[in-house]
């Protein structure tokens, strides 16, 4: 089993600051916007590197949309930052009509996604925020694990033409993909290979699993791991090759068990190849107060988790 490492526990939203401070040295085209959150979304150095392409629109969520798909008829690349939240739910008719329906090639970057938010409670901690982007026509959907990935997320999405949107986070988490993997829009990550069960993750979820992979080692079940950054456009062809292989699976994911990646993962399997499949997601629930590590155990969405939803499903083949 290849052995994954932390190299350096990093929030994801950090790895954004330093992907944009790189693009402002790197695209004279990108411009950032923000909604009065310049130190939640690490926006420090672009703005004092670059304060002509950059905007400080205010608590104006959907001023700042407008203003965003505005500046892309002149050529611009906008990066628009706020909490997951408020880039999605508040504001969610000015992206279906000013980016995705216009096909205007705005980057929705969004921090402090899921559960995970912690502390300030449920109406801030989103999720459901995947679903509502992944059915807007065009939009490209990406949820990363790491520092380094939002890095490499963020320098990609620039070179990327359309609607488009990064979910990261707030807490610091487990470094471990390495720095200089290239970020493929779309592209699945095999992590760890395996015969008796995939395990197809996302986001936060992506560490655990590889820790579930070493418990479920420890058993004598060999799980394959992937890593699902992308989750529009969903790479079928890894997930299906993967099933032809271990005939079960589970996905995990810091979203709601509705519109997440284990309702995309299930629609390829139905259409495809029909396998048991167990879902580790928020139980059609609001999210509520708490630690991040305390909210993760309540609503199960860790490596334990992960090990108890491989266990039900291997009974399933």
């Amino acid at each position: 089993m290849k052995k994954y490492t932390n190299t350096g526990s990093k929030d994801t939203r950090s790895g954004f600051g330093a992907g944009m401070t790189e693009l402002g040295q790197k695209n004279e085209n990108v411009v950032a916007l923000c909604a009065d959150l310049i130190g939640s979304l690490k926006f420090d150095d672009f703005k004092k590197n670059h304060p002509e392409r950059f905007f400080q629109i205010g608590i104006a969520e959907a001023n700042m949309i407008g203003i965003a798909a505005g500046l892309t008829i002149g050529g611009k690349i906008p990066f628009t930052g706020t909490f997951a939240n408020f880039s999605t739910g508040r504001v969610y008719d000015q992206i279906r009509q000013s980016v995705a329906y216009s096909d205007k090639n705005v980057k929705i970057c969004a921090s402090h996604a899921g559960l995970t938010l912690g502390e300030d409670g449920a109406t801030h901690q989103i999720l459901e925020d995947i679903g509502l982007m992944k059915m807007l026509p065009g939009m490209t959907v990406i949820n990363t694990c790491d520092y380094n990935q939002t890095k490499a997320a963020t320098l990609a999405l620039a070179d990327h033409h359309g609607p488009a949107y990064l979910r990261f986070g707030r807490p610091v988490v487990p470094n471990f993909t390495p720095a200089d993997e290239p970020f493929v829009i779309g592209k699945a990550i095999l992590l760890n290979e395996g015969t008796d069960v995939t395990i197809v993750a996302t986001g936060h979820l992506v560490w655990e699993a590889l820790i579930a992979a070493e418990a479920l080692e420890a058993k004598g079940i060999s799980a394959e791991v992937i890593n699902i950054h992308t989750i529009k456009p969903l790479d079928a062809e890894a997930i299906l090759k993967s099933v032809v292989k271990t005939k079960c699976i589970v996905t995990a994911e810091e979203h709601n068990i509705l519109g997440g990646l284990g309702e995309s993962v299930s629609g390829v399997l139905a259409l495809n190849n029909p396998t048991p499949q167990e879902f580790v997601a928020v139980q059609d629930s609001f999210g509520e107060s708490g630690t991040p590590e305390q909210l993760m155990e309540k609503y199960k969405l860790n490596n334990q988790a992960i090990v108890a939803a491989v266990e039900r499903v291997i009974k399933r083949k």
